[in-house]
């Protein structure tokens, strides 16, 4: 039970500061109209260059959301995964594994939402 809420918390507290820093100043970034490379945050960036989203058809309110919501998620799954284990450089070893898998895996499932939905470019 402890394990669970520490998910929940985690994922709250990460949430929070992703919606305060990064959500926000993207929005703020957006209504300016400045460069595009200057306004996106990294992993808007990697799912329009990997999975080829194309960011006319997208809500990008909705894609920071989605992102900061996969993002928070990601981490509390980290954080819990490292806090398993007693010995602190096999739980950092092993936090970085499952860092580079989990953040693949929910990116693609992200690219595959936005399939179904067909904002992909060369698709319709």
């Amino acid at each position: 039970m402890e394990e669970l809420l520490l998910f929940f918390l985690t994922f709250l507290f990460v949430l929070c500061i992703y919606e305060f820093i990064i959500v926000r100043r993207a929005k703020k970034k957006e209504k300016k109209k400045t460069k595009k490379k200057d306004r996106e945050p990294i992993e808007v960036t990697y799912l329009v260059k990997k999975y080829k989203l194309d960011l006319k058809k997208i809500s990008y309110d909705q894609l920071l959301q989605i992102i900061a919501l996969t993002s928070s998620f990601d981490i509390a799954i980290v954080v819990n995964t490292i806090l398993f284990f007693d010995n602190t450089i096999i739980g950092i070893l092993v936090g970085f594994v499952v860092t580079i898998v989990v953040i693949l895996v929910s990116y693609h499932l992200v690219y595959l939402f936005y399939r179904k939905k067909g904002m992909i470019k060369d698709e319709s």
